[in-house]
């Protein structure tokens, strides 16, 4: 193995060769070979050589910049190491010396006035380190002792952390900490949520004897929070159209399958009324082409689900088996139903693909939040499914708990909350309920 640096920069090229194509890999080759001349010039390599190399990268570029390359020039070393060509990673070590795992802040500290004190203040809390810690631990362990997932325990971790930096809190009553913990958050929703998090931690202080006063709620701020949730957006039957078309001229040069494999994700979507995580959780043995059924495991409240599916989704789900089989992917009953070249694809990456279709459709051209989003596919489903109930002449009332397990759903409560009203859908309802009127009326006529 040679040595590094190398003036023939064998290992340069061979870490060149080795990146993905879609790789800035000239850029890569300017900046790692730029580092590595900086690097041959000082008598060692270590944290200052690396501090050096930074701060001279940001004098010839802005910060964001010079965080970017620290970055690139983190994995470099990093593949280094696996060669033993460098004993060690200056910004791995930094990064486990400080509990910091991105590269990105531990440049930035590096850049300072003060680095080592910036270092240090990178050192994250300790876990339920505050005076409440203990009880909110508590908390949680026994949540989940009965059954909860408990998922949003970083809530009470966030909320530990807020005690922790807040000097004499632990001389403070819960009521007061929680209205200054809730006076920071950013939006109603985020403050009415710390709310509710101090009633629970009130709660589980008050059963073991502690006599805590709950947190009032505040009425104003759940009617803001209404006026500000995000109204669901119904896609008509054109705009779906719109998207699986815009699925199917998805430009991926690297990735053959993606295409079809965005289609096929947004064809469950709205044909059966998945949910993003759903869809990632399919396993290949989910599917029976046989019998028309796909399988939902452990999802949302405990919930596994057998859902029979219509002929054009099951056309669809059949040639993307095919297209899958084509291109070598595993085809044991375990393995993740949709695959992305050597891995499967995760929850992010379906999310951003997906809300990535609905902006090359044309459909939502905001920036950040708002209009149409993956999920208002769920929401679409639901509402269609009511209108063709409505066209057929069926009492949508009677088939609502049959819909709710379809969905997955506890209750159709929670079901009714994906009804949203549209103006096709009022007139259905309008109609019959003029028709029911009017028969209820002959009847009592009759009768008299």
């Amino acid at each position: 193995m040679p040595a590094w640096p190398d003036k023939d920069e064998v290992l340069l090229n061979e870490y060149i060769r080795q990146l993905p194509p879609s790789t800035k890999q000239q850029a890569y080759r300017r900046v790692i070979r730029w580092f590595q001349i900086f690097v041959s010039h000082n008598s060692t390599f270590d944290q200052e050589a690396v501090q050096a190399w930074i701060r001279a990268r940001s004098a010839q570029t802005c910060v964001q910049t010079a965080l970017v390359n620290a970055q690139w020039i983190d994995r470099f070393l990093d593949w280094l190491v696996t060669r033993k060509a460098v004993a060690v990673n200056p910004f791995a070590e930094l990064r486990r010396r400080f509990g910091c795992r991105l590269t990105a802040p531990i440049a930035r500290a590096l850049l300072s006035s003060s680095p080592t004190e910036t270092l240090e203040a990178l050192r994250p809390l300790p876990r339920y380190g505050s005076h409440l810690g203990a009880a909110m631990r508590d908390h949680v362990a026994r949540m989940r002792t009965l059954g909860f997932r408990y998922s949003h325990e970083y809530r009470f971790l966030q909320f530990d952390r807020f005690l922790q930096q807040r000097p004499g809190a632990e001389n403070e009553p819960l009521s007061t900490l929680v209205r200054e913990y809730t006076a920071v958050a950013p939006s109603a929703a985020g403050k009415l949520q710390r709310i509710h998090l101090g009633r629970v931690l009130a709660k589980a202080l008050n059963r073991t004897g502690s006599a805590i006063e709950l947190p009032k709620l505040d009425r104003v701020l759940a009617r803001e929070r209404s006026r500000q949730r995000c109204r669901p957006y119904i896609y008509s039957t054109t705009q779906i159209l719109q998207l699986l078309e815009a699925a199917l001229k998805f430009p991926s040069p690297c990735a053959p399958l993606r295409p079809v494999t965005v289609y096929t994700m947004l064809v469950l979507a709205y044909c059966a009324g998945l949910r993003v995580r759903e869809i990632v959780g399919l396993r290949c043995g989910d599917v029976d082409l046989d019998t028309g059924m796909i399988e939902i495991h452990d999802t949302k409240f405990f919930k596994s689900r057998r859902l029979p599916l219509a002929a054009s989704p099951l056309s669809v789900l059949k040639n993307y088996f095919e297209a899958r089989l084509t291109a070598g992917f595993p085809e044991a009953p375990d393995t993740p139903l949709f695959w992305n070249k050597r891995r499967p694809y995760s929850y992010v990456t379906t999310r951003d693909l997906l809300g990535s279709v609905i902006r090359r459709a044309g459909l939502n051209t905001h920036t950040g939040r708002g209009g149409p989003r993956v999920h208002d596919l769920r929401h679409t489903f639901v509402v269609h499914r009511m209108t063709q109930w409505y066209r057929q002449g069926v009492n949508p009332q009677s088939r609502l708990p049959y819909l709710a397990t379809y969905l997955g759903h506890r209750d159709i409560h929670s079901t009714l909350v994906y009804l949203t009203i549209t103006q096709e859908l009022l007139q259905h309802a309008s109609a019959r309920f003029r028709s029911s009127r009017v028969a209820a009326v002959k009847a009592i006529q009759g009768g008299a």
